[in-house]
């Protein structure tokens, strides 16, 4: 069996620095907001360039919570892109704002900045660009109609760990960079996990605030805030794999430089990556007409695939029940029907690769 991503070989390289990493928090006793929390922190500050990084607990609450500390409420619209998963609308929602969808990139999978203008109204507020499967979303034209429109610019990094765009690493462009810690994550724990990392010491003091009850002092509170908080054992984990987040990523590039030249010239359509932009393959993620024969020849030899994602947000229950019907966006649309997710993840080997290739070359 290949899975789609095999956490087991990760933790056995690494069980040693990560069981007394774990071992120390537990004789520290200071399980909320306590030290491995405060230098994670400022480690995945320091690793983007900025002053502030805030933990939270997960990466739907990152979203939300700066969403929050950027002023954006009730009657605002928010726009974004629709070929992502849910947490990125749904915390717009969550926020009392509605989501706008513009269409991707056919390449890239990510928004298209030549499409973002003309659904820019009024009552538009911020722009959140999705680096979605690692690979960055194009920001110096998003940056430029945001600065433009007097727009908060707010970057869903959740897949995008380590991914730099014209040598700047993703969440360090825009106004708050969001970041998911989740599992099977490029840089992930052994739960939930998140953080916000700013530029801006008042939105980063925001957050602060927010996840943690709306106080700034304790039992003193002037917002109506969440119980958000990074947790200490996850942060333990997170200071472990931090200094290999790089290397992490180049296992990731490497294979999939090796997925290409196993499937070269096949009738599908490889993920590109686009010069400036250095891909960090969360997913290794394929345009194929005949997905479903793959994905059953696949599961057939006793290796997983994935489709992300099977529905555009603009189509899903939820946002029909909430806005009405939407107007078509054709590339997301074409997308979500062609897009088969392999095996990918950093101990993936290269046999491994080869037995995947060998069954998707043998598809009828």
């Amino acid at each position: 069996m290949i899975p789609m991503v095999d956490l087991k070989r990760q933790y056995a390289r690494l069980k040693k620095e990560i069981d007394e990493a774990l071992g120390r928090a537990l004789e520290e006793t200071q399980f909320i907001l306590g030290p491995n929390v405060a230098a994670l922190e400022q480690e995945v500050a320091a690793y983007h360039g900025l002053p502030f990084a805030v933990g939270c607990a997960n990466g739907t609450d990152a979203l939300l919570l700066a969403l929050r500390a950027c002023g954006i409420g009730a009657g605002d619209e928010v726009i974004t892109s629709p070929f992502t998963f849910i947490a990125t609308a749904e915390t717009i929602a969550l926020a009392g704002a509605r989501p706008v969808f513009v269409d991707i990139c056919p390449d890239t999978f990510n928004i298209d900045p030549e499409k973002i203008a003309p659904k820019i109204s009024p009552k538009t507020r911020a722009i959140i660009p999705v680096h979605l499967f690692g690979h960055p979303a194009d920001m110096a034209p998003i940056l430029d109609i945001a600065r433009e429109h007097h727009l908060k610019v707010i970057e869903d990094c959740a897949q995008a760990f380590g991914a730099t765009y014209r040598q700047q690493r993703v969440g360090a462009f825009g106004d708050a960079g969001c970041f998911s810690f989740f599992p099977s994550k490029n840089l992930g724990c052994y739960g939930d996990g998140g953080m916000v990392i700013t530029k801006n010491e008042d939105i980063a003091a925001k957050i602060k605030m927010l996840r943690n009850h709306g106080s700034a002092t304790r039992y003193y509170h002037s917002e109506v805030g969440y119980n958000s908080r990074l947790d200490e054992l996850q942060a333990a984990i997170l200071r472990v794999k931090l200094p290999l987040i790089d290397e992490f990523n180049d296992a990731r590039r490497a294979n999939a430089s090796r997925y290409r030249s196993a499937l070269a010239g096949l009738d599908l359509l490889l993920p590109s990556e686009r010069p400036g932009s250095r891909h960090v393959y969360h997913q290794f993620t394929l345009r194929v007409a005949n997905r479903q024969k793959i994905a059953d020849a696949l599961a057939d030899a006793g290796i997983a695939s994935a489709v992300y994602y099977p529905v555009p947000l603009h189509l899903q229950e939820v946002f029909l029940k909430m806005y009405g019907p939407q107007e078509s966006l054709d590339v997301s649309e074409a997308c979500a029907r062609e897009v088969l997710s392999l095996p990918m993840f950093p101990e993936l080997t290269a046999e491994e690769i080869r037995r995947i290739a060998h069954v998707i070359h043998h598809v009828r």
